[in-house]
């Protein structure tokens, strides 16, 4: 009896067995990883959308905007999602808004009458195509306060200083939210222009000021000197120009003066020439003798034409001085 209640106490008791236990163990690490897998893609599944907020959700390259608020379901590792504020949002220009501190290089501007100014700006805007703002570019913040700082210095350069400093800061206001609002409409970058507001507006430092002054005082040494150029030129363009006229009138009527005695000259020959051909020898005596009067204009000539032979004596022009001292020795 004793042996066989042994035999069923051993029954009873359960063997070990290793295959056992690591079919076991892997069932429980397989279920383990199902539950992580599950509870990633579970949360990985959804997103939420809050009131004033709007999101981009891209399917494999292709944007789209989500708009309702609420629990949304997207595809894990297919979808992404990326959120948008939509609600009004600004930045400052001309000062640090954390510090409160002079931004010099955006606040100084010029004015129409070349006055010298500290303008203090507050841009409001939001988004309205979140896709856009996501995509269109990669700091839509960024090309908005260029295109601000553009359109308010071309306004404030329009005015002069008293209007931008008291009684024309709601026409500027008016004039930069209307250029600038055409300006993101054309760039067409997702954002919509809410509001222009001037913060400040005051005289710039002293140390600005006193540059602006050497300015005007260059400008009006400039005009000075552009005037006292012009008296000069005045004075003495009629003398220079009367001058260039009396030259020019001279060298005309010297032109003219030379074309009659080539003219003349040329009558003259060809009328020698004409009677040259009625009668050659008598024309060449006749030039011969007009030749040897300029040549020898004061030379007494007698001409002596007999036996066929010309000759002129006596050459007193030549031994004159000779002669006369002959005589005196021989009166001596």
């Amino acid at each position: 009896m004793e042996e066989g209640k042994r035999t069923n106490f051993e029954e009873k008791i359960p063997h070990y067995s290793p295959k056992k236990t690591g079919e076991n163990l892997k069932k429980t690490l397989v279920t383990f990883v199902i539950i992580i897998a599950a509870a990633v893609l579970g949360v990985g599944s959804t997103y939420q959308i809050r009131e004033q907020e709007q999101v981009v959700l891209t399917t494999l390259g292709k944007a789209e905007a989500v708009t309702e608020p609420g629990l949304h379901f997207k595809i894990p590792f297919i979808q992404q999602v990326q959120k948008v504020n939509t609600t009004i949002q600004g930045f400052a220009i001309g000062y640090n808004e954390s510090t409160n501190e002079t931004v010099a290089s955006e606040a100084i501007m010029i004015t129409s009458d070349y006055n010298f100014i500290d303008v203090d700006f507050f841009i409001e805007y939001k988004v309205s195509d979140p896709v856009k703002a996501v995509y269109a570019s990669a700091s839509p913040e960024r090309i908005l306060k260029n295109l601000a700082q553009s359109s308010i210095r071309n306004v404030i350069g329009s005015y002069d200083v008293d209007s931008v400093l008291t009684t024309g800061k709601n026409e500027i206001q008016a004039s930069i939210k209307e250029v600038l609002a055409k300006q993101l409409e054309k760039h067409d970058i997702g954002l919509t222009l809410v509001n222009v507001t001037i913060q400040d507006s005051e005289p710039p430092t002293a140390e600005i000021m006193e540059a602006f002054k050497n300015v005007e005082t260059a400008k009006q040494g400039k005009e000075t000197a552009i005037n006292n150029a012009n008296k000069y030129k005045n004075e003495k363009l009629p003398t220079a120009e009367a001058e260039a006229d009396k030259i020019i009138k001279e060298a005309e009527a010297f032109k003219q003066e030379r074309i009659n005695e080539a003219t003349g000259q040329v009558a003259r020959f060809n009328a020698m020439y004409e009677e040259y051909i009625k009668n050659p020898t008598i024309t060449k005596q006749r030039m011969f003798y007009e030749a040897m009067e300029e040549v020898l204009p004061d030379l007494e000539l007698i001409i002596d034409s007999s036996n066929g032979v010309q000759k002129i004596l006596p050459l007193d022009s030549f031994f004159g001085t000779e002669t006369t001292n002959d005589s005196e020795k021989e009166g001596n």
